[in-house]
């Protein structure tokens, strides 16, 4: 029980794999690639598909590439990556043009004052509260040329092509991380008299022993799923769809403009996402086949695009909405979609794997004696966190007005988790609060649930406790301070794609 930790396997390529590979060896650097006390061997098969087009991001991803030593404007050369500083959710709510923003930037005032309860229209939150809302609408980048990198008045994370990315942090983590790569196919996995993995043995006869297996094997879960034996927790009760068709198209011309936000619009039993790089969109629809056929979803992929990539076929998804029961078990930790999946309406898959790495690299136990303490940890705090992507998640579909049977079906109390409901019962008389949080690192803040919840047009009755709103000369300064900034913002910042052309030339003089 006191052997130390010097060797760690990660068993699966592909984003979650290579993040996972950066975060833990960058952290522990001088370790890898100086004393060469710690290991770092990353296997991958030669022949095995990744998914490929997991697209957005979270703002952690400006800390992790700065963190493992990746310069943004390398990033964005070679990942084709552009800016992404919210989602925009077109007809969520009635169907009838109506959208919000969910921007990246937290509203003026916030954890001092909330401006709900002096709105006439809750539905107009992220205007008044918010300048990001006018700065996507009018195509611009979140910063001026003049500013460094990851630096900002906006608050933004990326769009990127997932298989450059993790193309780019392969390099990275090989040539600057000093992280072994192995291409082989895992044909056994061996465990020891305790239960834990020993080694994984590959098809050309050869395999990895280590003290630390992460399991980045995608849906499969070969670890912690098929080999522990770890259950998988379906959330399909609350999330319904399964199934995405994917397909990449081009710009109309090589200047037109960037969307710097995902713009997520909703079908009658799905929704279409649509998320620009710099030299191509990506789109998809993601839906429920119990509501949906998959040639009715093309059909409505197809009307969405008008014309566009006409010529291009669609490549489908499907997937079970869930996570494990568990994501460390003995001396195996899984991350990505080895832990769980749920549909990309909030970008949360990157994002679970930044912040799964970084537990894993920040809490390396120096030997085994210690490993049980820290999965339990990491379980804890991994459980809450999928908890509350669920509900935040949900939050999305619940309040909408759609007339057909798959939004009327999200409205339904028994699909609603019940720890969101027991929010919506205290959001009922005042809006959500940083108190109502738990964790010390939530995935979405009380600004994300706000801009949601009154987007979708839900209102607290702040008149139940009236007394406890008596600022609204504050309210009317902060409104009109963000008029002010949001008229200085679009005069001052360049188009989403000038920027870029811009930036990147200048960095490649």
């Amino acid at each position: 029980m006191n052997r130390p930790i010097r060797s760690i396997a990660i068993v699966g390529g592909g984003t979650a794999g290579w993040l996972a590979a950066a975060v833990i060896a960058a952290h522990h650097k001088t370790a890898t690639t100086v004393d060469k006390s710690l290991s770092v061997t990353l296997v991958e098969s030669s022949d095995i598909p990744t998914i490929g087009v997991g697209e957005g991001t979270w703002p952690t991803m400006k800390n992790t590439l700065k963190e493992i030593g990746i310069k943004e404007a390398d990033f964005f050369s070679k990942c084709s990556a552009v800016f992404k500083q919210g989602g925009k959710f077109v007809e969520w709510v009635k169907g009838k043009g109506d959208f919000y923003y969910h921007p990246f930037t937290v509203p003026l005032g916030y954890g001092r004052i909330d401006l709900a309860p002096y709105l006439d229209n809750i539905e107009n939150y992220a205007l008044d509260a918010n300048f990001q809302h006018h700065v996507c609408e009018a195509g611009l980048a979140p910063r001026t040329i003049a500013e460094s990198e990851y630096s900002g008045q906006c608050n933004y994370a990326y769009h990127l092509d997932a298989g450059a990315f993790a193309e780019l942090l392969k390099n990275h983590s090989k040539s600057e991380l000093g992280v072994q790569h192995k291409i082989g196919t895992v044909s056994k996995v061996v465990q020891d008299e305790f239960g834990n993995i020993a080694s994984v043995s590959l098809d050309d006869n050869s395999s990895i022993e280590a003290d630390l297996f992460i399991d980045c094997t995608g849906f499969k879960s070969l670890l912690l799923g098929e080999t522990l034996g770890v259950p998988f927790k379906h959330a399909d009760k609350y999330l319904f769809n399964d199934s995405a068709l994917a397909i990449q198209v081009p710009y109309d011309s090589p200047d037109s403009p960037i969307a710097s936000h995902t713009i997520a619009t909703a079908q009658n039993a799905g929704w279409i996402w649509d998320i620009g790089l710099s030299h191509r969109r990506g789109v998809g629809h993601v839906y429920s086949s119990q509501f949906l056929s998959d040639d009715e979803a093309e059909a409505n992929l197809r009307k969405y695009l008008k014309g566009a990539g006409s010529d291009k076929s669609v490549r489908k998804i499907t997937y079970q909405s869930g996570h494990r029961e568990i994501f460390w078990k003995n001396n195996c930790v899984a991350i990505g979609m080895a832990a769980g999946f749920v549909e990309p309406l909030e970008a949360t898959a990157i994002m679970l794997i930044e912040i799964s790495s970084r537990f894993v690299a920040e809490n390396l136990p120096p030997n085994a004696a210690v490993m049980p303490t820290i999965a339990k940890r990491f379980n804890q705090q991994l459980q809450y966190k999928w908890g509350r992507i669920i509900d935040f998640l949900k939050l999305h579909y619940m309040l909408t007005k759609r007339p057909e049977p798959y939004w009327q079906a999200h409205t339904n109390p028994d699909t609603i988790p019940d720890s969101l409901k027991e929010d919506m019962q205290v959001w009922g008389y005042r809006g959500p609060t940083q108190a109502d949080f738990e964790s010390a690192i939530e995935l979405f803040p009380a600004a994300s649930y706000q801009y949601v919840l009154y987007g979708m047009g839900f209102k607290p009755d702040f008149n139940k406790q009236q007394h406890l709103y008596n600022e609204q000369q504050q309210a009317d300064i902060i409104i009109q301070r963000n008029q002010k900034i949001t008229t200085q913002m679009l005069q001052q910042l360049p188009s989403h794609r000038n920027y870029i052309e811009q930036w990147l030339a200048a960095n490649q003089q």
